[in-house]
Parts: C-alpha cells; structure tokens; sequence
C-alpha cells in the first residue's frame, strides 16, 4: 500500500471521529428579570442606578442583545426617587436594549385570580410602553413571575389568548443559574465589607451556573434530540452587577454565540405543544418534558454552604426554601 492509500484511509477514518468532536452549535438569549433591581425595595436610586450602570455597560461594550423584564411597581417603592428609578430603565433603551413586561407587582399566576393578574399584566406596562414608544420601540415580550403559568390548563390557555391579544409573546427560559439565590448572600457579604466571602460567593454561583449549563445541553438532546436556542434567566442584582461578565465568558466557552429573543422563538422547540401546569414555575425544558410523560428528576444540586448562609440571613430571607432540584 503506497503512501497516497494510506493518508486517504487514514483520513476517512478521523473524519468522522472529528465530527464527533465538533461541538453543536449554542445560541444563547439573556434575558434580566425584576427591574430595575429584584432589591429594589432597600435600595436606593443612586445604587440603582450603580447596578444598572454595571449591567448595562457589561452588555453594551460586549455588543449582546437582551432583554430586561419590569415590574414597574418598583419604580414607586421610595418617596422623591421616581425620576431616578424610571432613568434606570432608559439606559437599558439608550444601550440599545430592550425591555418587556414582568407584571406590575411580580404576582404569581398561580396564586391570584385570572383578572387580578390581567390588571396586573395592564398596570405593568404603563410606564415601559411610553419608554418604548420614546426610544421607537413597542413592548414585545412577557415574563410570567416564578415562571407560574397556572395550575388548570384552561386558565393557562385564557392568560395566554389575553397577552396574544395585546401583542405580547411569551418569553421562556431554558437555562435557569438561580442566581437570586446567591444574591442576597452576595449583598450581606458586601455590606459587611468581607471581600472573601464575596469572591467565595460569585466562585460557588458561578460553579453551580455551569453545572446548570452542563445539564441543561444534556437535557435537551435527551428530550429533544438537540440543542435549541437558550434562554438565560438572570436578575437584575449586585451579583451579576460585579460578575455578569464572568457569565458571559462560560457562555462563551461553551461555544454560545449571544442572539435575540425572536431568534428561538422562530426555532420549531419553542412550537411544541407545551400542557404543563402546576403548583411550581418550571423551565420550558422541564414542561416539554412533562407534556410528553416523562417524569423529570434530578439537576445539579444547590451548593450546600450557600444553603446554610442562606439560613443565617434574617427573615424573610432565612425561610426561603432552597432552589428545587428537579
């Protein structure tokens, strides 16, 4: 066998082996919840406006596209401070961001009635829309809070016909760090000054974010047979303030490239018949799964020290039952 023979067999052997090496190609969208800050109601404008300045900087200068979900009762939480609490929702618009609707008070759907939360979903969009049409843009996109959406299907159905009807379109999420969990460890640990616990804190959110990554992609080409575009869920805190970057950049080693909202949303995943309703807000992966039968178990296990600091906080903080392991 001459040389020429052997280089080609050996290449149609490691051609295949290279495709199976080659990564799926990832697509991510962030989105933020909670604006202008999930702690809005102990913080005030100028620290506001601090947070908001990092998160917006971090994805304008990176050049990614996100969406940030408001609950505009947050604007009204501190007397004098209204002005100052509505310009932290124009530097998203001046950053080329854009912002959707997170319900005025962030209730849930499953614990308040069908037209309490349709009032809700109304009120939330006073201040917002006007933003918008400022800025040239028109209010898209809505969060469900706790990602609740409804305990009987029939509810859930006549909540979706009212945001079709007003021109809104569901956001979902699929990639789901939990770092509300971490945030408020975060906060104390700034306050106190413990710059150690501080770095200790991000290093175990940021951990845990990427084991959520991990099994989430497996989840998904289980489920699905691939890897649809993700939605990112994230907060607007001091965590992702000081660290957003960093979560930009495992994204990134993971082979993510950062597109729209309207991008999965065109993706055949997000048209699957979804019939999930129950007590708890899941992801989409988790409802697809249990429209289709499948019982869902397991997913990274929430970092236990984090869970006992968690504790040691005061109330209401220290009852808060730790992420769901699903």
């Amino acid at each position: 066998m001459n040389r020429a023979t052997k280089l080609a067999l050996l290449a149609l052997i490691l051609v295949p082996i290279a495709r199976s090496q080659t990564p799926p190609e990832r697509r991510v969208v962030i989105t933020v919840d909670d604006l202008p800050a999930s702690a809005a109601h102990s913080m005030t404008a100028q620290e506001l406006t601090d947070m908001t300045t990092h998160i917006v900087a971090t994805l304008k200068q990176q050049q990614i596209p996100a969406v940030g979900f408001v609950n505009e009762n947050k604007l009204y939480m501190h007397v004098g401070e209204v002005d100052a609490r509505i310009a932290t929702l124009n530097q998203w618009l001046d950053a080329g961001l854009e912002l959707g609707n997170h319900a005025f008070s962030h209730p849930s759907f499953n614990k308040v009635g069908l037209k309490d939360f349709e009032e809700s979903v109304i009120r939330g969009e006073t201040v917002t829309k006007t933003l918008l049409a400022q800025h040239g843009k028109t209010m898209r996109y809505f969060r469900h809070p706790f990602l609740d959406v409804g305990r009987d299907l029939q509810t859930r159905r006549e909540l979706e016909a009212f945001l079709t009807a007003r021109g809104y379109r569901i956001a979902p999420v699929t990639l789901d760090p939990e770092d509300w969990a971490f945030a408020p460890l975060y906060d104390a640990a700034k306050r106190s000054g413990d710059t150690a616990l501080q770095q200790q804190i991000a290093a175990a959110y940021l951990k845990f974010a990427n084991d959520v990554f991990d099994y989430d992609e497996k989840f998904s080409r289980d489920l699905l047979g691939y890897e649809p575009p993700q939605v990112i869920l994230l907060h607007g805190n001091n965590l992702e303030a000081d660290h957003l970057g960093d979560v930009l950049d495992l994204l990134r080693k993971r082979g993510y490239r950062f597109v729209t909202l309207q991008d999965p949303l065109n993706d055949d995943a997000y048209s699957f018949p979804n019939t999930y309703v129950g007590e708890h807000g899941n992801g989409w992966l988790e409802q697809w799964a249990v429209s289709r039968g499948r019982i869902v178990r397991g997913g990274p296990e929430f970092p236990p020290e984090m869970q006992k600091l968690r504790q040691a906080l005061p109330p209401p903080l220290a009852n808060a039952p730790a992420p769901p392991v699903l």
